[in-house]
C-alpha cells in the first residue's frame, strides 16, 4: 500500500459539515444529480465567475496556528503609558476562561428568544446596573460600539429632541479637551446630519446662543484633568442646553459623578473593566441618560417582565430593533452591539465588587500621584492639576530625547507636540514601573535620581470632586467575591442560554456557522490583546501584515479594488459605506446627489443607515415574487437622475433569491449617475460563485461576524468592513491620530480605532487561511445545499414563499406560517414551541411578517438538519390536530410553550395533552433535554412597566440571594 505523505487532514472537513455519502442522500431528496447541478439551477448563469478564487493553499490547523504565532510576534508588546480611552487591564482568569473563551458564550444569538437567553439578559441587567450606579443616571442601554460612536450618539439624541423642545437651532458644541478620535467620529456624524458642529474651549462657549442644542465634554479630560462641571452644566440648563459628559468608568468609582453634576447623557468605554486593548477593540461603548429620554436611547434595552406565570423575567425592550422598524424615520442604526465585552465588563465588576473596584482605582491613582510628585523633583513642569490617573507634562522641547529613551526602554507615552507629553496609568501598573518612568525623564534630561519612591502616598484630588454617593449596592455585585462562587454564578448564568454547542441555530440572514477552535484561540494572544490602538508602526507590523493580507483576500473574494477594516458592526459597514459615496460625488462636485434609492425588501438598517449618511430614501416596489421591480426602479432612478446618489441592494435578495436582474438593475443606477451599495449580509451565498463586482456593485460591506466566522457573541461583536472599486478607493474612512493609509482625500472616521474592532480579525483571516479559495467556495455550495435540502424536506409542510426561477432557494428560505392564523397559531407560537424541541427558532416575521426565514449554514451535518426539520414536521402535526378538532385553540401545545422544568415536575397537571407531549415531543428530546427557564415572556407588559436594572433584593428568588 502506497502512502501519500502530503495526505495532511484538511480544515474543510471540519468546517463543511455533510460528508460525501450525505451529500448523495441530500441531493436524492432534493431531486438534483450533483451539487454543481443545483448550482446551475440556483445562481444565474451570466453571473457566476469564470475562474476558481486565486487565494493561498489552505493550511492545516496545526500549520496555521504555528505560522500565525510567527506573525503575531511581530507585534511587540511596550508597556503603555498612552491612555486616550485605551488602558491596559487584568482580565480574571475565572472570566477568560469562562466567558471570552468559552463556546457557551460566545457562540450564543442575540436574545431575541428570551425564555433560552436567561442568563445572558442577566448579565447584561447587571451591566446596565453597573452603568447608571457608576455614573449617577436613570438609564443605561446594554453596549454600544465604542465611546466615540457613543458620544455621537448623545449628539443625535440631543439633536432628536430638538422637536420636544420646539427648536430649529442646530448647533453642537464638543469641548477640545475630548478624545481626539471622539472628536474625528464627531465630525463625520455631523457633517452627514447637517449639524453645526463647534470645536473649542468649552469655557469660553456662549450658552446664550440661540441655535445651540448641546455640549460634549470629557471627565477626566484627555489631558488627565478633572473638572467639576455641575455650575457649568447648570448654566447650560438655564438657557435649554443639553449635556453630555464622556467619562471613565475606573474613574467614576472613586470621582464625583457626572449625574451628581446634572449631565444629561454619559458615553464611554467599558474597556478596562477587564477587557484587552486589542488594538482597537472590540470594547463595550456606555450609553446612560435620563428616565425622560428612554424612549430615544439608541441601542438596546435590557428590562423586566413576567412570564406567563407571573415570575420575573428579562427581556429586550423597548427600541430593540429601532431601526427594523422606523427604517428611514429612525435615530439610529444600530444593529450589533458589543454584548460578550459589555458581559466580561459586568462580570468584572460583579467579581471585584464596589470595594475591589476602588481599591483598584485608587491604587491607579495613587500611581498618578507618586508619578507627578517624581517628575516636579526632576525639575519637570506638570500641568495636571487635578488628576485620576493620567498626567500631561511640560518638557520644555525634550519630547523627542524623552521618546528616544523611553522607545529604548519599551514604553509608550502620548506625544502632543515636541514640548508635552502624557503618561495615562492603568492597572498593570507598579511602583517599578514608576521608577522605570522616573528613569527614563531622569536620562534624558541628563540627571540623576537621589530620592526614593514611597510606597504610600496621600490621594491628591480635590475632596470636593471625591465620590461620596454609594453604587453597586445590589447583591449580585456583593457576593462572588471567590473564583469558586464567580465560576459557580458564571455557570448557571450559562446553563440558562441555548447556543451553539447545545443545536443548531437556523437565523435566515444571520448565518450562525461554525466558530471553530482554531480560528478563536489566537484571539487572547497577548500579541494581539495588548496592543494600544495608537502604538508606533514599527510596534504593529504583525496586525500590519494581518490587514495586508486579509484586505487582499477580500479583495479577491469581492472582485474589489480596496478595502477598510475600520467599520466595527454591519451597519456602520452601511454607514461608513455609504458616506463613501456621498464623499465621491462631493469631490466631483456633485453635492445635489443625495437620493438613495432602496427597494421595500431591504433590511432595516438600510433606510436607518441612509438617512444617518445625509440621504433622503425613496423606497421603490418589489413584485408579487419577492424580486425588485425593475420598471419602478428604472422609473425612480431616471425621475432623480440629476440628484441620484445610489441604489441600496441586498444579494441575494433577503428573500433568499438570486434574482437574475441584478446586473440589469445596477446598469441602471450607473446609466442615472448613481452607485451601487450592495449590502453583504447574504455574502454566504457568493463567497466563490459571483461577487459584488461582478454583479455590478461599486460598495459593500461584509459581515465578518456572518459570512467569514467571528462569532455573534450573544449580539456582538460584529465587524463590516467595506469594499469598493478603485474610482471611490480615495475616499474611505481616514483616522485623525494614525495615518490608515488611506491618504490625503480619505473622510473622516467611523470608528474609534483605525482598524475598527482588529483583535477578532484574526478569526476571519484564519478562516481564510484554513479554508482556501476551493474550500471558501465548496462552502457556499454546501450552504446552498443544505437550505434546499430543509426546503424539500418541509415544503409539504410550509409553504415556502419565495424561490428562484429553478424553484431553489439561495443559501437560505423563507416558510410561510400566515394560514395557521385560521385556528389560532402565530409565527410566535411556532418559535417558542421550537424551544421544547431543543431549537433556537429561525427568523421570525422578518423580511415578512407571519414567517421563519430558515438559513441552516455550511456547517449543520445531515443529521441536524434532519432533527430540525423533524422538529419543524412534528409542529405542524400538533398544528393539524388543532385544525382537525383533536386539540383545543387557546389551550394546547403550542400556546403554552415553552414548558419549563418546573412545570414538568409540578405535583398537578391540568393541561388537556400529556407532560409527555409538552417536555419530549420526539425521542431525540430526551437524550439531551435543553430546558428554557422561564415561561412565555410578556413582552406587552414589559413595555408598559419599564424597569431595567437589576431585580430588587426583595423579588429575588431565595437561591440567588442566599448563594
Amino acid at each position: 500500500m502506497k502512502i501519500n505523505l502530503n495526505n495532511f487532514e484538511r480544515f474543510e472537513e471540519r468546517h463543511n459539515s455533510p460528508n460525501h455519502t450525505q451529500i448523495e442522500e441530500m441531493l436524492k431528496v432534493i431531486n438534483a444529480s450533483s451539487v454543481d447541478e443545483l448550482i446551475e439551477q440556483t445562481v444565474p448563469e451570466h453571473i457566476r465567475l469564470k475562474k476558481a478564487l486565486d487565494l493561498p493553499a489552505p493550511m492545516t490547523e496545526y500549520q496555521f496556528l504555528k505560522n500565525f504565532k510567527t506573525i503575531a510576534q511581530k507585534n511587540k508588546i511596550f508597556k503603555s503609558y498612552i491612555g486616550m480611552g485605551y488602558y491596559n487591564t487584568i482580565v480574571p482568569g475565572v472570566i477568560l476562561r469562562n466567558i471570552m473563551e468559552n463556546p457557551g458564550w460566545y457562540t450564543a444569538y442575540t436574545p431575541y428568544q428570551a425564555e433560552i437567553a436567561q442568563g445572558r439578559l442577566e448579565m447584561l441587567i447587571n451591566f446596565q446596573t453597573m452603568i447608571t450606579d457608576l455614573t449617577g443616571m436613570e438609564i443605561a442601554n446594554s453596549s454600544l460600539l465604542d465611546e466615540a460612536t457613543a458620544a455621537a450618539e448623545a449628539m443625535g439624541l440631543f439633536m432628536a429632541l430638538r422637536k420636544k423642545d420646539k427648536k430649529k437651532s442646530n448647533t453642537f458644541f464638543v469641548a477640545d479637551h475630548c478624545h481626539p478620535q471622539t472628536i474625528d467620529v464627531m465630525k463625520t456624524r455631523a457633517e452627514a446630519f447637517g449639524f453645526n458642529l463647534v470645536i473649542g474651549d468649552y469655557k469660553t462657549i456662549d450658552l446664550t446662543d440661540a441655535d445651540l442644542v448641546g455640549v460634549l465634554v470629557q471627565y477626566p479630560d484627555t489631558n488627565g484633568e478633572v473638572v467639576d462641571y455641575a455650575d457649568f452644566i447648570a448654566a447650560a440648563h438655564e438657557n435649554n442646553v443639553k449635556v453630555a459628559v464622556a467619562s471613565d468608568l475606573l474613574a467614576l468609582t472613586i470621582l464625583k459623578t457626572p449625574g451628581e453634576m446634572g449631565a444629561d447623557a454619559v458615553v464611554g468605554s467599558a474597556q478596562r473593566f477587564g477587557v484587552p486593548m486589542g488594538f482597537g477593540g472590540p470594547h463595550a461603548g456606555f450609553f446612560a441618560t435620563r428616565e425622560e429620554f428612554k424612549r430615544q436611547v439608541p441601542g438596546r434595552i435590557i428590562g423586566v417582565s413576567k412570564d406567563m406565570d407571573g415570575n420575573d423575567a428579562y427581556r429586550m425592550a423597548l427600541q430593540t430593533r429601532e431601526q427594523h422598524i422606523k427604517r428611514e424615520k429612525a435615530t439610529s442604526n444600530i444593529c450589533t452591539a458589543q454584548v460578550l465585552l459589555g458581559v466580561m465588563a459586568a462580570a468584572y465588576a460583579v467579581y471585584h465588587g464596589p470595594e475591589g473596584l476602588k481599591r483598584i482605582a485608587f491604587r491607579v491613582h495613587g500611581m498618578a500621584t507618586l508619578l507627578k510628585s517624581s517628575l516636579e523633583k526632576l525639575g519637570f513642569e506638570v500641568e495636571t492639576n487635578n488628576m485620576f490617573d493620567t498626567i500631561t507634562i511640560n518638557t520644555n522641547g525634550q519630547a523627542a530625547a524623552i521618546r528616544k529613551v523611553a522607545e529604548a526602554n519599551e514604553a509608550n507615552f502620548r506625544y502632543f507636540d515636541a514640548n508635552r507629553i502624557g503618561i495615562a496609568l492603568n492597572q498593570t501598573t507598579d511602583i517599578n514601573h514608576i521608577n522605570d518612568i522616573v528613569n527614563i525623564f531622569a536620562e534624558a534630561a541628563g540627571k540623576a535620581v537621589d530620592f526614593t519612591l514611597a510606597e504610600e502616598v496621600e490621594a491628591s484630588l480635590d475632596n470636593t470632586l471625591l465620590r461620596t454617593s454609594e453604587m453597586l449596592t445590589h447583591p449580585v455585585f456583593n457576593q462572588y467575591h471567590s473564583e469558586h462562587e464567580m465560576l459557580r454564578y458564571l455557570k448557571r448564568l450559562e446553563n440558562k442560554d441555548l447556543s451553539l454547542v447545545h443545536s443548531m441555530i437556523s437565523l435566515g440572514s444571520c448565518t450562525m456557522k461554525l466558530n471553530a477552535t482554531a480560528e478563536m484561540i489566537p484571539v487572547t494572544w497577548p500579541e494581539f490583546g495588548q496592543i494600544h490602538p495608537f502604538a508606533p508602526a514599527n510596534q504593529t507590523e504583525g496586525y500590519r501584515e494581518i490587514f495586508k493580507n486579509l484586505e487582499a483576500w477580500l479583495e479577491e473574494i469581492t472582485g474589489f479594488d480596496a478595502f477598510s477594516l475600520q467599520p466595527n458592526s454591519g451597519a456602520n459597514g452601511e454607514y461608513a459605506g455609504l458616506l463613501t459615496i456621498a464623499n465621491y460625488h462631493k469631490a466631483n462636485g456633485d453635492t445635489h446627489r443625495n437620493i438613495a434609492l432602496i427597494p421595500s425588501s431591504a433590511h432595516g438598517t438600510n433606510p436607518a443607515s441612509a438617512v444617518m449618511a445625509g440621504m433622503k430614501v425613496i423606497v421603490t416596489k418589489c413584485d408579487e415574487n419577492g424580486n425588485i421591480d425593475v420598471e419602478d426602479l428604472r422609473k425612480h432612478a431616471e425621475a432623480n437622475k440629476e440628484n441620484l446618489s445610489c441604489l441600496m441592494v441586498t444579494y441575494p435578495s433577503t428573500h433568499g433569491v438570486f434574482e437574475e436582474s441584478i446586473q440589469e438593475i445596477c446598469q441602471i443606477i450607473h446609466d442615472n449617475g448613481g452607485r451601487v451599495y450592495m449590502d453583504g449580509a447574504n455574502m454566504n451565498a457568493q463567497v466563490g460563485l459571483t461577487n459584488p463586482a461582478t454583479i455590478g456593485a461599486d460598495v459593500c460591506h461584509l459581515n465578518l461576524h456572518k459570512t467569514f466566522c467571528i462569532p455573534h457573541g450573544g449580539g456582538g461583536p460584529g465587524m463590516g468592513p467595506i469594499g469598493v472599486v478603485a474610482d471611490l478607493a480615495p475616499y474611505l474612512p481616514g483616522h485623525v491620530v494614525v495615518d490608515n493609509g488611506v491618504g490625503e482625500k480619505a473622510g473622516s472616521a467611523v470608528s474609534a480605532a483605525p482598524w475598527g474592532s482588529a483583535s477578532i480579525l484574526p478569526i476571519s483571516y484564519a478562516y481564510v487561511a484554513m479554508m482556501g479559495g476551493e474550500g471558501l467556495t465548496n462552502a457556499t455550495k454546501t450552504a446552498i445545499l443544505n437550505a434546499n435540502y430543509i426546503q424539500s424536506r418541509l415544503k409539504e409542510h410550509y409553504p415556502v414563499l419565495y424561490v428562484g426561477s429553478n424553484g431553489r432557494s439561495a443559501h437560505e428560505m423563507i416558510a410561510d406560517c400566515r394560514q395557521f392564523k385560521a385556528v389560532g397559531i402565530e409565527v410566535e407560537d411556532i418559535a417558542k414551541r421550537l424551544m421544547d424541541y431543543g431549537f433556537h427558532a429561525p427568523t421570525v416575521s422578518f423580511p415578512v411578517a407571519g414567517t421563519l426565514m430558515i438559513e441552516p449554514t455550511e456547517s449543520e451535518t445531515k443529521a441536524e438538519l434532519d432533527r430540525f426539520c423533524d422538529a419543524m414536521i412534528a409542529i405542524r402535526n400538533e398544528i393539524r390536530e388543532i385544525e382537525e378538532g383533536k386539540a383545543d385553540q387557546v389551550v394546547n401545545v403550542l400556546k403554552n410553550a415553552p414548558h419549563t422544568e418546573a412545570m414538568a415536575v409540578a405535583d398537578e397537571w391540568t393541561l388537556p395533552y400529556s407532560r409527555e407531549k409538552a417536555i419530549y415531543p420526539l425521542p431525540y428530546v430526551s437524550a439531551n433535554k435543553f430546558w428554557p427557564t422561564v415561561r412565555r415572556v410578556d413582552s406587552a407588559y414589559g413595555d408598559r412597566n419599564l424597569y431595567c436594572s437589576c431585580i430588587p433584593v426583595s423579588d429575588y428568588a431565595e437561591e440567588t440571594v442566599n448563594a
